[in-house]
């Protein structure tokens, strides 16, 4: 097969994979679409005729060879790279529908088939969290633990920076207060200094 897509199985040893085969049957679709524009009814019936038969025969081929289960999925997916061409397939009557029922395979062209990947990836990523959700509550519930414990840490550091501010503010009021007191001592009164100046007179007198 082209294109394998790795499913998740039962269990979490198992996988299953998905078939997915290109097929371009582009020469009886550009028939058809020749004879439209040379307005033949005929030949555009008979180059649909041909394109449906074509699809069929992809349609079984795919199922035989590639659908094994419980290897794969019981279904594969025919990929027509080309929207055109995908449009026309679904513009024939009863013709997706016999695809689905007769031979378990899903068209699909490139918008569809990205829809589908996108989808399945989704669904599996889901699957995946709820088979792990016991874990996830786990995680979940040490982080609530550790928020709560940070929580209760940052409240002991706003207590703590607020005594340091308490006592930054009694340093600071300590400060003030030997700053006048130095002040003081800096301003001795007048008449000691007369009293020194006299002392010093007399000493050179001497």
């Amino acid at each position: 097969v082209e294109f394998a897509l790795e499913l998740p199985g039962e269990d979490s040893d198992h996988t299953v994979l998905m078939p997915i085969d290109s097929k371009f049957p582009m020469e009886d679709y550009l028939k058809m679409e020749q004879a439209r524009d040379d307005g033949n009814a005929d030949e555009v019936e008979k180059a649909g005729k041909a394109l449906e038969n074509r699809l069929k025969s992809e349609a079984k081929k795919i199922h035989d060879k590639y659908v094994e289960v419980p290897y794969t999925t019981e279904f594969a997916i025919l990929f027509l790279p080309c929207e055109s061409l995908y449009a026309e397939c679904l513009r024939r009557p009863g013709l997706v529908e016999e695809l689905q029922t007769k031979y378990r395979i899903t068209v699909a062209g490139p918008t569809v088939l990205t829809a589908l990947l996108n989808s399945l990836q989704m669904g599996f990523r889901t699957l995946a969290i709820q088979k792990r959700s016991a874990e996830v509550w786990t995680v979940l519930g040490n982080v609530k633990m550790e928020f709560e414990r940070f929580a209760a840490a940052l409240e002991q550091m706003d207590k703590r920076v607020d005594t340091v501010k308490s006592a930054l503010q009694n340093v600071k009021v300590r400060t003030t207060q030997m700053s006048k007191k130095l002040k003081d001592v800096q301003q001795l009164p007048q008449s000691c200094n007369d009293d020194e100046t006299t002392a010093q007179e007399k000493g050179a007198g001497l």
